[in-house]
This record gives C-alpha cells, sequence and structure tokens, in this order.
C-alpha cells in the first residue's frame, strides 16, 4: 500500500495533550477510509505537524484530516525508501 507523508501548517504553540488528541482523533477513525497513521511528529516553534500514513490514496488521508478537524495542507506521496 503507499505511503504518503502530510503537512498541517500554521499549528504553532501546540500543547502535547492537543497533538496527542488530534493524532488519536485520526486513530479513531482511519480504518474507514483503510488509513493507517504510523507516525506523527510536530515542531512547536514553526507551527508544523508531519503525519506518516500507508493509505489507498491521497484523498483517503485528507478526509481522515479533514472529519477531525485539521484538513493537511500538503500530503506527499512516498515512492522510495530506505
Amino acid at each position: 500500500m503507499p505511503k504518503f507523508m502530510d503537512i498541517h501548517h500554521g499549528m504553532k504553540d501546540l500543547t502535547p495533550d492537543q497533538f496527542n488528541a488530534a493524532h488519536q482523533a485520526d486513530l479513531a477513525i482511519q480504518s474507514e477510509e483503510g488509513v493507517t497513521f504510523e507516525h506523527a511528529w510536530a515542531d512547536t516553534d514553526s507551527g508544523d505537524v508531519f503525519c506518516l500514513s500507508e493509505a489507498p490514496s491521497a484523498g483517503a488521508v485528507q478526509r481522515i484530516h479533514e472529519r477531525t478537524g485539521h484538513k493537511a495542507d500538503e500530503i506527499h506521496p512516498l515512492s522510495i525508501s530506505l
């Protein structure tokens, strides 16, 4: 299944609890779109959040994020892994 890295901008000053709550919201419904969120990272200084997932499409990833209230600003397919 394809992998994707999505990026959310503008989440500056995100607390660990807010970050965890957003991630848990995604995990709670990910199976409805066939998505598996594997890991998430946040840079609270820049406000950027990065999510690594396996999914049937970028659209499936975006639909999960939209439903949980934090639409991705960018979604990049990852075609090579080391």
